[in-house]
């Protein structure tokens, strides 16, 4: 306006601002897309004058500003963040061409010292060219071993000293972290003790870390805590389960390090992308999680790590459908993942590399920011 010498926000403005703005889509979930009356607006926003009341209609459908819709309608280029996720942002804003870039996590920030120090030996220049990762193939699997077990060994140590739990560092870790929500299912794991804890005591021993925190407002994110609390009051005594409070990225860093399998249990389709997994598998940690956002395309059963169901689950969350997610996530544990890591220990640590060569080599910023660069800011 003020290049133009304009007071208002006329049409060809408001054309003019589109090419310079790029909208990337989070959520399908209903909370991640603010609403404003309009009556709000025009309490907050006081410096604008007659600019503002002459567009406000135009960009406000039913005297509600929709924070999505006025980034859908002002942009050049619209994403998701996985490639499932911009299927579903498809669906949601079917006039709208959406495309998709994958999340990616940085790998010089997420990378344990422990498993750092084994990379540094053998993969020159990694930090510098993530997609070099690949070559952890080669790793010698007694090197990664030797130092994903320090890397558990200090985790074990630490949540020991932070909750009083008696974790071993010689038993079979699973850890789960994030945000704690409801279509997150925090709890799926309990979702039938009597056959967790029996196959606690046939395949192997079990211990789970636990970390997240509610949004403050989030009451039905408090009462999933609550419950889990529950549940590791009744298995007290017969399988550890520990949950760190004041979950922050310093402790994700010492849990995607340090356990020995990543779960991630969403209710399809609202896990846009997550980025805990790839945090994991940058640390030589597999996966187990529900066929829902990155996983979908990081998941090679058996060689990155492990799918729970089959991922044509995902129409409503039902009753039928949760019980059908735990006794595959249990089904999993017990005939795959757990001998394999208690009897076929090299079978597992190939896992492990190929977590780090095809996951950590691609779900990277590196690769993240290249692929905004070319397709979203200098089209």
């Amino acid at each position: 306006m003020k290049r133009r010498g304009l007071d208002e926000v006329t049409r060809e403005v408001a054309v003019a601002v589109k090419p310079m703005c790029v909208f990337t889509t989070h959520t399908p979930v209903p909370a991640g897309h603010d609403q404003f009356p309009l009556s709000m607006l025009r309490r907050v926003l006081t410096d604008y004058g007659d600019a503002y009341n002459q567009r406000a209609v135009e960009f406000c459908l039913d005297n509600v500003l929709n924070m999505t819709y006025l980034a859908l309608d002002n942009s050049h280029y619209v994403n998701g963040v996985a490639k499932k996720h911009g299927e579903i942002s498809r669906q949601m804003f079917g006039q709208y061409k959406v495309d998709s870039i994958t999340n990616g996590v940085h790998a010089g920030t997420w990378i344990s010292p422990q498993i750092r120090a084994v990379i540094d030996r053998h993969i020159a220049a990694w930090r510098e060219d993530n997609a070099s990762l690949r070559y952890a193939l080669g790793i010698p699997r007694h090197e990664l071993w030797a130092a994903h077990r320090a890397a558990k060994q200090d985790l074990v140590a630490w949540v020991n000293q932070r909750t009083g739990a008696s974790l071993f560092s010689n038993a079979f870790t699973i850890g789960f972290a994030r945000r704690a929500t409801p279509y997150k299912r925090a709890d799926l794991l309990f979702h039938d003790l009597q056959r967790l804890l029996a196959l606690h005591r046939s395949a192997g021993p079990i211990q789970v870390v636990y970390g997240g925190k509610a949004h403050p407002r989030d009451g039905s994110g408090k009462d999933l805590i609550r419950q889990i609390f529950a549940q590791i009051a009744k298995l007290k005594g017969q399988l550890t389960v520990a949950y760190v409070e004041d979950y922050d990225i310093a402790a994700a860093r010492r849990m995607v390090a340090g356990v020995d399998l990543w779960l991630n249990t969403p209710q399809p389709p609202l896990e846009a992308s997550g980025t805990s997994g790839m945090k994991a598998a940058m640390n030589g940690v597999p996966q187990l999680s529900v066929l829902d956002g990155w996983w979908i395309e990081g998941c090679i059963e058996n060689v990155t790590g492990w799918a729970i169901g089959d991922g044509n689950t995902g129409n409503g969350g039902g009753i039928d459908e949760r019980a059908f997610d735990a006794e595959s996530l249990y089904n999993k544990l017990e005939t795959v993942i757990l001998p394999m890591f208690y009897r076929d220990q090299d079978r597992y640590i190939d896992v492990m590399r190929h977590a780090i060569a095809l996951n950590g080599s691609f779900f990277n910023t590196e690769r993240m920011v290249d692929q905004y660069v070319r397709k979203a800011y200098f089209r």
